[in-house]
């Protein structure tokens, strides 16, 4: 399977949380500066001191002299270490990212070890587990290591997991998709919130023995009885929630991901018109890749969001014939090496985010063979535009001869127009129209999606307007590709 392409990182970024450790950060930044990194690598080492009472700015300030990788940013009040992290994420630069903890314990020769699996594609995160079979560790505390075997058990629990080490203070991962994730926690408890939302975002988590040299509470060890109290909070908060996005249309995605009979319904319904090789435009997480792509030659799956296809990657590695890449529906350029190469376009529930919606078109139509069919699924009726619609990123919605005109303007003999869903569209009324709301139930959702063999014998029988209509449109068979001297006059027939 071919995954996005990525230049080589150049920069990785440290996430150096300080409170009060006068007598160790000098040590643990000259450490981390000297810490080996891979060829053509450079770092940033972005400090957030939290609020110190001690002296610990000033070391800082005093290697900030001769070292102008080093930035500081500072808190008015001692916020917790997840503020702190959650600050320096926001200043990050680099491709990945990798927490340092300021105090000595964890040794930054293992930056490689950890980044290896990032660099090859295979993780989007990476834990340093003090417990694997490898490496020295100070040995301390029963009791603390106990509550750490405990919550990981629980953690594993609510992720479906197998890692050995929860809290370990190295984390290393993609700057992007850390940031993508909304981060809530302040203190110790940011360690099992991210591992949880991590693993509900299905990234791929590696774990890599470390050596481990802890401290004693006399020599400044921070973690208390109580920070495992509140980690046991968190893991049973954030179990079932679905706060993972930063934003809505993202989010609304993710419950769309479980209504796996919803999708078969709408694969089903385009299935008879799918070839053996596929572009499909908008894939984003892969719902509908997973129905489709069994079977195919060949499979290109594509969306404007990397961290979608990141995830896409993940959850079909194992698929010989996908292929993934970044590609803008209205974008010229993007489609120069796709010209003529499959039998059908897919593009659902994407041309109605497109500005240059007549763009879009002639792109769809560059893909195709000759003979090849494009499907093309848009929510119908303005009159039922709302807030969900808004969320979403809806430009518009379209009424049949919208669609239709559309289409045909890019070279395409439209063959049917299809009318799919008929059941939720007073749902969807009522929710984004009357309601103002802004995202779908999950609750409401899942019962749909128990019900959907129910809506699929009833759906053509109900006596309202469907939520969305499918084109079939197919390119002639004696259509010829255009030359770039036509694409420039497609393009600007339209006023583009």
């Amino acid at each position: 399977m071919e995954t996005v392409s990525q230049s080589q990182p150049s920069i990785l970024s440290i996430l150096v949380p300080v409170f009060n450790e006068e007598e160790f950060v000098e040590a643990a930044l000259k450490r981390v500066l000297r810490a080996p990194l891979p060829r053509g690598m450079d770092r940033e080492i972005i400090v957030v001191d939290d609020g110190s009472t001690d002296g610990s700015v000033e070391r800082i300030e005093s290697l900030m002299v001769a070292h102008r990788e080093i930035r500081l940013f500072r808190h008015d009040r001692n916020r917790g270490k997840g503020a702190a992290i959650r600050t320096a994420l926001g200043k990050a630069r680099g491709e990945f990212s990798i927490v340092q903890d300021a105090d000595l314990e964890y040794d930054p020769r293992h930056y490689l070890s950890l980044l290896r699996p990032l660099i090859n594609g295979d993780a989007d995160a990476v834990f340093g587990s003090r417990f694997s079979v490898s490496g020295e560790r100070r040995v301390l505390y029963y009791w603390n290591g106990l509550a750490n075997h405990m919550l990981a058990t629980l953690c594993n629990m609510a992720s479906d997991l197998t890692l050995t080490d929860l809290y370990t203070g190295y984390k290393a991962f993609r700057t992007s998709l850390a940031r993508s994730i909304p981060l809530r926690c302040d203190g110790f408890e940011f360690e099992a919130e991210l591992t949880l939302k991590l693993a509900k975002r299905e990234a791929r988590i590696y774990e890599v023995p470390i050596s481990y040299y802890g401290r004693t509470y006399e020599e400044g060890k921070k973690v208390r009885s109580w920070d495992a109290v509140k980690a046991f909070a968190t893991i049973f908060r954030f179990w079932f929630s679905n706060d993972i996005y930063r934003e809505s249309g993202p989010a609304i995605l993710e419950a769309f991901s479980g209504a796996r009979n919803f999708n078969r319904w709408m694969a089903d319904t385009i299935r008879p018109y799918v070839g053996p090789t596929v572009l499909e435009i908008g894939s984003g997480i892969g719902n509908l890749t997973r129905q489709l792509i069994g079977g195919r030659r060949r499979y290109i799956a594509t969306d404007l969001d990397t961290e979608h296809l990141a995830r896409l990657s993940s959850g079909l590695w194992h698929r010989p014939n996908l292929e993934v890449r970044v590609c803008d529906l209205a974008e010229f350029s993007h489609f120069d090496s796709l010209e003529g190469m499959v039998d059908t376009a897919i593009c659902l529930n994407v041309l109605e985010h497109v500005e240059k919606s007549d763009d879009a078109a002639v792109n769809l139509f560059r893909a195709l063979k000759p003979g090849g069919c494009a499907v093309v699924l848009v929510p119908q009726g303005q009159w039922a535009y709302g807030k969900i619609d808004e969320a979403l990123g809806h430009v518009q919605r379209y009424s049949k001869d919208q669609l239709r005109e559309r289409m045909q303007r890019a070279g395409f003999q439209v063959e049917k127009i299809l009318e799919f869903n008929r059941i939720s569209l007073p749902g969807w009324y009522v929710n984004g129209k009357l309601l103002g709301k802004s995202t779908i139930s999950p609750f409401q959702l899942r019962q749909f999606n128990r019900l959907v063999w129910l809506w699929r014998r009833i759906d053509r029988w109900l006596p309202w307007a469907s939520t969305s209509i499918i084109a079939i449109a197919r390119k002639p068979a004696m259509a010829t590709i255009l030359s770039p001297g036509e694409k420039a006059y497609s393009s600007s027939r339209y006023g583009r």
